[in-house]
């Protein structure tokens, strides 16, 4: 069974080719980390899969359903839902009121304007489980514009989670952290996606190895490889396409 796969993927922008053909199978609950050397085309590849972009040809499908095509709200109702590289939450309102705002859909309330959303009791108890969630039930009335830069990236992993979606992409989650930040933010996307099927661009290649269960390895819009953490380390072309840099390293631990 796969939740997610990718068959014959490509996309072009003019006469340029990104992506060039992916094949990609993700089974239920796998921890992927995509990883490759800029301009590789991760994030074009996140794009794709989350509807942001439209393919030039091939297919995506979620739990065995075509979604290439579909608009990225569309693509999120069928339970796939994404962060991305520039923290995208709503600064002016607290960390609450952002958990509950991205809630309300999942629990049926959709447009509605003739509900006070203090009355939600559904929706404000599932905010205050996932502010507990992602640690952040001591700020629950802090606008979000004021959280620091981990606190604000936790947050934004919450309101990826808070909408019930099997399959979650995080796009570099951990850029600009430092290393004990880091190392706190594996531990919290572990424990919020117990269960999920999780796709995870990242530079970091600590992160990766300490995260994934599998690794994609994306070189000029193609898969060099997609195999455990240990397979990827001996793959000798993968350590050619890198030059010896951060995978090569990762083996000594280094990021």
């Amino acid at each position: 069974m796969t939740t997610l796969e990718l068959k014959g993927l490509r996309k072009n922008f003019g006469k340029t080719e990104i992506i060039r053909g992916i094949d990609l199978a993700v089974a239920p609950g796998e921890r992927v980390g995509v990883i490759g050397p800029n301009g590789a085309g991760k994030s074009t590849l996140f794009n794709l899969i989350s509807g942001r972009l439209a393919p030039t040809s091939g297919e995506i499908l979620l739990n065995g359903q075509r979604i290439d095509g579909l608009r990225p709200f569309e693509v999120n109702r069928m339970g796939l839902s994404r962060s991305f590289q520039i923290t995208n939450i709503f600064p002016k309102l607290s960390v609450f009121e952002n958990l509950r705002c991205s809630v309300l859909w999942s629990l049926g309330y959709k447009y509605t304007l003739l509900k006070f959303l203090s009355g939600l009791h559904d929706a404000n108890e599932r905010a205050e489980q996932l502010m507990q969630m992602i640690m952040l039930d001591r700020k629950r009335d802090v606008l979000a514009v004021n959280l620091t830069y981990a606190e604000q990236r936790a947050l934004e992993i919450g309101i990826t989670i808070a909408g019930g979606a099997s399959v979650i992409l995080l796009d570099e989650p951990t850029a600009g952290m430092s290393n004990s930040e880091t190392a706190r933010f594996i531990n919290l996307i572990k424990d919020v996606t117990v269960g999920k099927t999780l796709l995870t661009v990242e530079h970091d290649m600590g992160v990766v190895f300490g995260l994934a269960d599998k690794i994609a390895v994306v070189v000029y819009g193609e898969v060099l490889a997609f195999d455990t953490p240990d397979a990827v380390r001996a793959n000798a072309r993968v350590q050619e396409a890198y030059l010896g840099s951060p995978v090569a390293d990762a083996q000594q631990g280094g990021h």
